[in-house]
Order: structure tokens, then sequence, then C-alpha cells
């Protein structure tokens, strides 16, 4: 299956690119998606620790399970004050 990936602040930076593409089997969770784009962008890795993960605009779980054609986007911390 093929993901899109929409990546933004800081992992925009690092890849220098704001989209990104996996093939995955189908089925994977999110956690083989993170895993797969560390290994094409290992400058990503340092991150994954601190990003929040959507699946089509929804938050989602490492553990949350990716579909044909979805979106898996990146967010940074957000912090306010």
């Amino acid at each position: 299956m093929r993901i899109e990936v929409r990546l933004f602040a800081q992992a925009r930076e690092r890849v220098g690119s704001a989209h990104a593409r996996l093939e995955l089997p189908d089925g994977s969770p999110v956690s083989d998606a993170l895993t797969a784009l560390g290994r094409v962008h290992p400058e990503l890795v340092e991150l994954r620790p601190h990003l929040a993960v959507a699946i089509d605009g929804v938050l989602a779980r490492a553990t949350d399970t990716l579909a044909d054609g979805n979106e898996l986007a990146l967010l940074p911390p957000v912090s306010g004050g």
C-alpha cells in the first residue's frame, strides 16, 4: 500500500521537503511507517519521540492501522503561553 507523508516544522527542515511517500505491507501500523520513514530519512529518528502523528487529519497512536492512500502527518510539539 502507498502512504503519503506530510512533514511540518523541524521534520520538513531536516528532510528538505514537506512530502514523502512510503510503500508498506497492507495493514501496517503507524509504528511500522515511522520505522520505515526513519530508514529512508535517518535525520528524523531523533525527532520521533517528540512528534505527534495524524492519519487523515485525526491524531493517531503507534498501534493504529494504516490503509492504502492514507495521509500520515508528522506534527511538531506545540508550546504556548
